[in-house]
């Protein structure tokens, strides 16, 4: 070993000074385990904020809205046909002229022979709101027409309610898709 100069060995009694012994036991016997606060802990770094890219992210509903009639399943082809106007009714059931009363009888008795007769397509035209005028006073038939066929002694045999193409009167008349006979 070599000699140490002066400056080495002061450095070195500054060292020597801050050592202290792990533990009191006699040599050879299994030093205390150092225990660290949670203070003397390391922290794990601290997340980097990022700004999203493009346009915030839309809400979804959290629930579907209620379909407006309890049979409102069809298939992809139907609702294309329907929406395209490359469907024919069966049937037409014209509503203008009627009152509540006798609406409700009139599709009914429609339904009714729809039905027996195999018919798939029925076009209820229930008549436009007239702009202007109170929606109380005009549009009742059409407001009423979804619960009207919801609780209908007929309800079983309506695979779905559609709005009309423009053609067939647009919203001012509504499909009425029936089920198949079987």
């Amino acid at each position: 070993m070599r000699a140490l100069d002066p400056e080495e060995k002061e450095l070195w009694a500054k060292v020597t000074a801050t050592i202290r012994p792990l533990s009191r036991d006699p040599i050879g016997s299994a030093p205390e385990p150092l225990a660290l606060s949670v203070d003397d802990r390391p922290k794990p770094p601290a997340p980097l904020e990022r700004k999203p890219k493009g346009p915030p992210p839309r809400a979804r509903p959290t629930t579907a809205p209620p379909p407006p009639h309890p049979g409102t399943t069809l298939d992809g082809s139907w609702d294309k046909r329907l929406t395209k106007g490359a469907v024919e009714p069966d049937r037409i059931l014209d509503l203008h002229d009627h009152n509540l009363d006798t609406a409700w009888s009139a599709i009914d008795q429609g339904l009714e022979r729809a039905i027996a007769d195999g018919d798939r397509v029925l076009l209820l035209i229930t008549g436009h709101a007239r702009s202007g005028e109170p929606p109380v006073q005009r549009g009742r038939i059409r407001a009423a027409v979804h619960d009207w066929l919801a609780h209908s002694r007929h309800a079983r045999h309506i695979a779905a309610v559609r709005g009309a193409h423009p053609r067939h009167g647009g919203g001012g008349s509504l499909y009425l898709i029936l089920r198949r006979r079987g």
